[in-house]
C-alpha cells in the first residue's frame, strides 16, 4: 500500500474536474500558518516525511482498485493516475527555522492537479511535528540550564509519536524514553523505574539495592511510591552501599506531591547525608508555565521528565497551518497573481511568488521579517538573510537532510537569536512582519480589482 490515498477525497474530486476540463496550469501555493497558538513564533519541523512521500508518490493497483469502487472516477482519470508522479519544485524554510504569521513556510509549484493533491499531506506533517517542536522548546525554555527528557510515548496519539518525539528533540530535549524512537532516530534514551517496580518487592530498600546492583552506572530510584522523604532517606542507604563499592548513585526521581517542598527536603537529606552528588529528577504532568514556576521558586530539581502536556500540545493542541493559491499560469504563460477575499481580514491571504527575508539588529537578534515579491530586492543595510531553499525541483529531492543533532543545534541556535520578550508564555508581543512595497501594492491593487466588477478584467499581472 503507497501513500498516495493519504488525502482528502475533494483533492481526487477536484483533480477529476481539473481532468475533464483538461485544466492543469502550473499553480503556486503557499502554506502558512494564520495565528499561532501559544507565543509568538513556530519552530518548522516535518519535512523529511514530505519529501520521502515526494519522492515515492504513486499510485498501484490497490489504491486504484478501492477508487474505483467508490464510483466517482471514469476509467480515463484512473487510467491517468496509473502514471502519476510529481514534477513540481518545493521551496521554504528549512527545519528548525522559526516561522511567524503569514510566511509562506513552504512554496509548492507545479501543474494544479500534482500541486492540489499532496495539499492534505503537507498539511497533515508539517501542521503536527511543527507544533510540538514549538510546544517542546517553551518547555526546554522554561527549564533554563536544566535537563529536559521527553516521557510521552504512553500518552502520544498512536503511531504519530515517532514524528512527536523527533519533534521534541527539535524543540531542545535531550532524551527521550521512547525506545523506538532512539533505535530509529538516534535520540538519546533515558529512563529510571515505575511504582510497580517497588511494590512488587516486600520493601523499598530491595527494590533500591536490586536495581542499583543491576544498573550500578545508571541509578535513578524512583522515591516517591509510599513516601518521598522516606523513599530519600532509604535511597541514602543505597548511596552508601554504593560508594563502599566505588560506585555513585546517580540521581532520584520524584513523581507527585508538591514538587517545590518536596524537591528542597529530598535536597536537605541528600546535601547532610554528605550526597550532595545524587541529583534529583522530577516528572508529573509538567508544562512550561509549571517549571517556570518552581524554577522561580527555588525547587531543586535538576531535570525534568515531561510527557503528557509536551506530546500532546496541551492546551493548544492543533496548528491551524493553511495551504493556499497564490499564483496561476494562463494559457499565454503569464503569471497570474491570486488571492482568497473574506470578510473576516485574518482569512485573507497575500498573492504571488513570495519569499521570506529576515532582518537582524546591530546585536545579532531578530528584528522583523520582510514578505516580498520572489524577484523583488528589499531596501535595507542592515544584516539580513533570505529564508528559503530550494527542496524538490522538477519532481526531484535535491537538498540533504542534515543529521537531527544538527537540526536540533540549529534550532537552539535560532531560538537564541530571538529576543527574549517573544519567548513569553503569556501575552508576549507579535513579531513585526512586513509586506515589501512590491507585495503590499500587488496586494491592495488586486484587491480592489475583485472589489470593483469594471476592474476584474484587469486583474495585475
Amino acid at each position: 500500500m503507497t501513500q498516495a490515498l493519504k488525502t482528502d477525497l475533494y483533492q481526487l474530486t477536484m483533480m477529476q474536474a481539473y481532468f475533464a476540463g483538461n485544466h492543469n496550469p502550473y499553480a503556486t501555493f503557499d502554506y502558512f500558518v494564520r495565528n499561532i497558538p501559544f507565543g509568538s513564533y513556530l519552530v518548522v519541523a516535518g519535512l523529511p516525511s514530505v519529501l520521502s512521500y515526494i519522492e515515492e508518490l504513486r499510485f498501484d493497483p490497490d489504491d486504484l482498485e478501492y477508487l474505483a469502487e467508490q464510483n466517482l472516477f471514469t476509467r480515463s482519470f484512473l487510467k491517468y493516475l496509473e502514471n502519476f508522479n510529481f514534477t513540481g519544485d518545493i521551496s521554504g524554510m528549512p527545519e528548525g527555522e522559526l516561522a511567524f504569521p503569514k510566511e509562506p513556510i513552504l512554496r509548492v509549484r507545479a501543474p494544479i492537479m500534482e500541486a492540489q493533491l499532496i495539499e492534505s499531506f503537507v498539511l497533515n506533517k508539517i501542521n503536527f511535528s511543527s507544533l510540538i517542536a514549538t510546544k517542546a522548546s517553551r518547555v526546554v525554555y522554561a527549564a533554563g540550564a536544566k535537563l529536559v527528557a521527553e516521557f510521552g510515548l504512553r500518552r502520544a496519539q498512536g503511531e504519530a509519536q515517532l514524528e512527536a518525539t523527533r519533534a521534541c528533540f527539535i524543540g531542545g530535549c535531550s532524551a527521550t524514553s521512547n525506545v523506538y524512537a532512539g533505535n530509529h532516530l538516534g535520540i538519546p534514551v533515558t529512563g529510571t523505574m515505575a511504582h510497580s517496580y517497588v511494590t512488587s518487592f516486600e520493601n523499598e530498600t530491595d527494590a533500591f539495592r536490586i536495581y542499583s546492583e543491576t544498573f550500578p552506572d545508571n541509578t535513578i530510584l524512583l522515591i516517591d511510591t509510599y513516601d518521598s522523604l522516606e523513599g530519600a532517606r532509604k535511597a541514602v542507604e543505597i548511596a552508601k552501599e554504593m560508594e563502599s563499592r566505588d560506585q555513585r548513585l546517580k540521581a532520584v526521581r520524584i513523581d507527585s506531591g508538591n514538587l517545590l517542598e518536596l524537591s528542597k527536603k529530598v535536597r536537605n537529606i541528600f546535601d547532610k547525608a554528605g550526597c550532595s552528588y545524587v541529583k534529583i529528577f522530577a516528572s508529573s504532568d509538567l508544562n512550561e508555565w509549571k517549571i517556570e514556576e518552581l524554577l522561580k521558586n527555588g525547587a531543586s530539581i535538576d531535570a525534568f521528565g515531561v510527557g503528557t502536556e509536551m506530546i500532546t500540545s496541551s492546551p493548544s493542541p492543533a496548528l491551524g497551518g493553511v495551504y493556499k493559491l497564490v499564483e496561476i499560469e494562463d494559457a499565454d504563460g503569464n503569471l497570474i497573481p491570486k488571492m482568497k477575499l473574506s470578510n473576516d481580514q485574518e482569512k485573507a491571504t497575500l498573492p504571488g511568488r513570495k519569499t521570506v527575508w529576515r532582518l537582524y539588529d546591530s546585536n545579532g537578534l531578530l528584528k522583523e521579517d520582510v514578505i516580498a515579491l520572489d524577484d523583488e530586492k528589499i531596501d535595507y543595510s542592515g544584516k539580513y538573510r533570505k529564508i528559503h531553499v530550494s527542496f524538490v525541483e522538477k519532481g526531484q529531492v535535491v537538498c540533504q537532510i542534515p543529521p537531527l543533532t544538527e537540526i536540533r543545534d540549529q534550532a537552539q541556535k535560532n531560538l537564541s537569536f530571538l529576543p527574549e520578550k517573544y519567548r513569553a508564555f503569556d501575552a508576549a508581543p507579535t513579531y513585526p512582519v512586513k509586506l515589501s512595497t512590491g507585495l503590499e501594492k500587488l496586494t491592495q491593487n488586486l484587491s480592489r480589482s475583485l472589489h470593483s466588477p469594471e476592474l476584474k478584467k484587469t486583474e495585475p499581472k
